[in-house]
C-alpha cells in the first residue's frame, strides 16, 4: 500500500454538481471528464509512455494520480497470440512484482502513486478544454439516445430556415431536425418562425450531434395525426388500418372500431368536420377521405373508390387484383385526375385495381372467354361447345383439367364419364408434351435449372427471359421491376407483381447470412 500524496479538493465536487445540474447530465459524466483532463496534464508532466490513471474522490474531491504496471510472465503475447517485447514503462515482471507484494501474480497490477500535478494557467486551460469537449460529447450522446427512441413519433417544432426546399426545424430548443425536399409536402411554402409538426423518420449519429430526419409526406405521419387529434384513436377504441397519400393533394384513410356500436368514420370526421379539419389544416389543405375498413375486399374497394359509384366488382384473390365496373358517366370520377383516385384506392387495399365502364367490362369478359376457349380448342382438339362449357365452369388453363378429379369433370352439364376421362387424358398428354418442349428449348437456350424450376413464372415467361439473356436465378434477381416488365410485356405482368417476383428471386442471397 502507498501513502496518499493528495489533499481534498471540495471545490471539484461543487463544480461537478453545478455543471451536472446546468447541463442536465449525470454527475458521473462530469467526474469522468475531469479525470480524463487530469490524466492528460499528468501525461504532459510524466510522459505519454506511461499508463497513467487519475481518480477523483466523489465525496471530498481528492485527486489521486497513479502509474499502473501490468504484471507479466517471461513470454508476453497479444490477443492474437503473437509475442511482444517487454515494456518497462507499462510492465513489471512477476519476480520484481513479488518483491513489492508476494500475492501478486501474472495479470495483476502494480499501482505507483505519483506526485500531484501543478495546475498552472496552461494546464488549467487544457483541463477546461478537455472537460468542455467531454461534456459536449455527452450532451450529443444524450440527444441521440433521446431521439433515437422516438422513431415514427410526432414532434412539434419551429422552422429555423428554408434552404432550397430543405427545411431545418428547431425541436423545442433541444435539437435540429431536417425535412428533405422529398419528405416535405409539395407546394407547401414554409417560412422562418412557422410552427409545424413532423414525424421522426430516422436518427443518425454525426460528429456535430445527432442528425434527425423528419417527414411530413409519409403516410404514417397522417396516421399519427389521427392519433394526436382523435381521442378514440389515441385510446385504441378506433384503429387506423391503412393510409394512402398523395401529399398536399388527397389522402384516403381506412379505420375500424373495436366497439361495433361506434361509427368510426363519424368519430374521426367530428361534428361538422371539426376534427378532420385540424388535420387538413396541418397538411396544407390536403383533402382526406375516411372510410370504414372491412375484411370483405369487394366492399372495401367500393368504399375506397368513392365518390364514384361502383356497379360491380370482380375479385381475383390469387392475383390480388380487382376489376371495378362503373357506369360510363362515373368512369372519369372513379379514375380521378391523373389516375389519383384509383391509385390511392389501390394503395389503401394493397390490391391492383382496374376501373372500367360496363361496355369495357363486357368487351374484356368476351375477349377473355374467347382466348380461353381458343386455348382449349387448340390444346385438347375439341369443338367450341365443349371448350365454352369448360370456360363457363371456371377452368382457365389445361393443367387444371389435367389435375382435377374425374367426378368434377363429370358434374359439368352434358359431360359423361367417358368424355371426362378422354378430356383429362388429352390434358395430361398436352401438359407432358409442353413440359418436354420446355425442357428441350430451355437447354438449347442455356437456362439454368434454378430459373427453369422457379415458382411464380410460367414456362413461356421463363423462355422469354432466357431469350433476353436472363438465364439464371441471379440474373433474374439482378433485374429492376421495370426491366422485368419490359421483357415480359405489360400484358403479362405489372410492376408490382414484377417487384414481388424479383424479391422472391433474391431470397437465396440472404438464406446463409
Amino acid at each position: 500500500m502507498y501513502k496518499s500524496l493528495s489533499l481534498p479538493r471540495p471545490e471539484l465536487v461543487a463544480i461537478a454538481n453545478s455543471v451536472s445540474l446546468e447541463k442536465n447530465i449525470d454527475t458521473e459524466i462530469v467526474f469522468k471528464a475531469l479525470e480524463a483532463a487530469v490524466e492528460k496534464v499528468a501525461k504532459n508532466k510524466y510522459g505519454y509512455d506511461y499508463n497513467i490513471i487519475a481518480n477523483i474522490d466523489r465525496k471530498d474531491g481528492k485527486i489521486t494520480i497513479i502509474k499502473r504496471l501490468t504484471v507479466v510472465g517471461d513470454k508476453i503475447t497479444d490477443e492474437n497470440g503473437e509475442e511482444i517485447p517487454f515494456d518497462a514503462n507499462t510492465m513489471i515482471s512477476v519476480k520484481d512484482a513479488k518483491k513489492k507484494d508476494s500475492s501478486l501474480e501474472e495479470g495483476s497490477f502494480v499501482d505507483e502513486e505519483l506526485l500531484p500535478v501543478d495546475f498552472g494557467r496552461s494546464n488549467f486551460q487544457a483541463v477546461r478544454q478537455i472537460v468542455l469537449q467531454k461534456i459536449k460529447s455527452a450532451e450529443k450522446e444524450k440527444e441521440f439516445a433521446e431521439f433515437s427512441d422516438k422513431g415514427l413519433t410526432i414532434i412539434n417544432g419551429v422552422v429555423k430556415r428554408n434552404e432550397y426546399g430543405v427545411v431545418y426545424v428547431d425541436i423545442n430548443g433541444k435539437a435540429e431536425g431536417i425535412i428533405k425536399r422529398n419528405e416535405g409536402i409539395p407546394r407547401e411554402n414554409l417560412h422562418v418562425g412557422d410552427r409545424i409538426r413532423a414525424l421522426i423518420l430516422e436518427v443518425r449519429r454525426d460528429n456535430n450531434g445527432p442528425q434527425i430526419f423528419l417527414t411530413r409526406s409519409h403516410p404514417m405521419f397522417l396516421a399519427k395525426l389521427f392519433e394526436a387529434e382523435i381521442p378514440e384513436v389515441y385510446e385504441g377504441i378506433i384503429e387506423v388500418k391503412s393510409v394512402a397519400r398523395d401529399p398536399g393533394s388527397r389522402a384516403k384513410v381506412s379505420v375500424i372500431a373495436k366497439d361495433a356500436s361506434l361509427d368510426p368514420v363519424g368519430a374521426c370526421v367530428g361534428m361538422k368536420g371539426s376534427r378532420i379539419q385540424n388535420i387538413v389544416n396541418e397538411l396544407a389543405g390536403e383533402k382526406i377521405d375516411v372510410i370504414e375498413w372491412t375484411d370483405n375486399v369487394a366492399n372495401l374497394a367500393v368504399e375506397a373508390l368513392s365518390p364514384a359509384k361502383v356497379v360491380k366488382v370482380i375479385v381475383d384473390e390469387e392475383a390480388k387484383k380487382i376489376d371495378a365496373v362503373v357506369e360510363d358517366d362515373q368512369l372519369s370520377l372513379a379514375i380521378g385526375r391523373h389516375g389519383q383516385n384509383v391509385r390511392l384506392a389501390s394503395q389503401l387495399l394493397g390490391w391492383g385495381i382496374d376501373v372500367m365502364s360496363e361496355d369495357q367490362s363486357s368487351e374484356k369478359r368476351q375477349k377473355d372467354v374467347k382466348e380461353r376457349t381458343d386455348k382449349f380448342i387448340n390444346a385438347l382438339d375439341i369443338d367450341d361447345v365443349i371448350a365454352h362449357l369448360l370456360v363457363v365452369e371456371g377452368f382457365s388453363d389445361v393443367e387444371e383439367i389435367a389435375l382435377v378429379s374425374i367426378d368434377e369433370l363429370k358434374a359439368i352439364e352434358g359431360f359423361d364419364e367417358d368424355l371426362a376421362k378422354e378430356l383429362q387424358s388429352r390434358a395430361k398428354a398436352f401438359v407432358e408434351k409442353q413440359k418436354k418442349e420446355f425442357e428441350t428449348e430451355s437447354k438449347k437456350i442455356g437456362i439454368d435449372n434454378t430459373l427453369a424450376s422457379f415458382d411464380g413464372l410460367t414456362q413461356d415467361m421463363i423462355l422469354k427471359l432466357g431469350q433476353n439473356g436472363v438465364k439464371t436465378l441471379d440474373d433474374l434477381a439482378d433485374l429492376a421491376s421495370d426491366e422485368l416488365v419490359e421483357i415480359l410485356g405489360k400484358d403479362s405482368m405489372n410492376e408490382k407483381d414484377a417487384e414481388k417476383i424479383i424479391m422472391k428471386a433474391r431470397e437465396h442471397w440472404f438464406e446463409n447470412k
